[in-house]
């Protein structure tokens, strides 16, 4: 699969056999199906274009949303603490447009499995033309998890520790159960029954994230910054 970049920034997916139009011109199809990646094309209106690789990131930039998604900062805490891989096997409720998902499924790759439970029908419908290698489930996972042997189950939901009895059953040893929590007390209550049913290595973490301004006159923080998003809680079935 290869992206066009136009001289703005500006990226859009291609499709094979498919010419590219945009305002600033049109790249005829066997233009593109020739050209490889890093190869700079011109459109009709002599305006340049940079083929690239997609990564998932990309993708999650341009697909279909009706909701708000989880930012790179959570995504990756998530994905370090958990010590995700290849050929891991996971459970993702909430799934909402699915970008959370497509980082899973990126990490664990063909080896591994994700599946995503979503009770919204349009949501769970919006996920499956966003993500492909990944089982959507329109189903409230209040009514069971399906799957066993399971290596993470993430949580984005308004009260996930009702469902920590059936986490714990479904995880391997070993296993991780993560929470995405806005508000404080979600995150507090889930820490108190996680510590109840015996989970191990509880935390709660908020990340914070501050860029430099990389100036002539010298460096300092950025007067804005991606602050409170949600908060994280980790749990370790051993």
């Amino acid at each position: 699969m290869k992206m066009i970049l136009d001289e703005r920034g500006k990226k859009y997916i291609l499709k094979p056999g498919a010419e590219f139009q945009s305002d600033l011109g049109i790249v005829k199809a066997d233009v593109l199906d020739n050209a490889q990646i890093g190869d700079e094309v011109k459109s009709h209106l002599d305006h340049s274009f940079k083929i690239v690789k997609p990564n998932v990131n990309d993708f999650i930039d341009l697909m279909e949303r009706r909701c708000s998604i989880l930012i790179k900062k959570d995504i990756g805490q998530v994905l370090a603490h958990t010590g995700l891989g290849a050929g891991s096997r996971v459970v993702d409720a909430g799934t909402g447009a699915g970008a959370i998902a497509l980082h899973f499924g990126n990490v664990v790759g063909l080896e591994g499995k994700v599946f995503t439970y979503e009770v919204r029908e349009d949501f769970a419908e919006v996920a499956r033309r966003n993500i492909t290698n990944i089982e959507v489930k329109n189903k409230n996972i209040k009514e069971g998890i399906d799957e066993d042997n399971i290596d993470l189950i993430f949580l984005d939901l308004p009260k996930p520790f009702e469902i920590f009895e059936e986490v714990m059953e479904s995880l391997n040893v070993g296993g991780w159960l993560a929470v995405y929590a806005p508000y404080i007390d979600q995150a507090e209550t889930s820490y108190r029954v996680a510590k109840k049913l015996g989970f191990y290595d509880i935390e709660i973490i908020e990340t914070l994230e501050r860029g430099l301004e990389v100036r002539t006159q010298g460096v300092r923080p950025k007067t804005r910054m991606v602050g409170h998003s949600g908060y994280l809680l980790f749990a370790r079935k051993l």
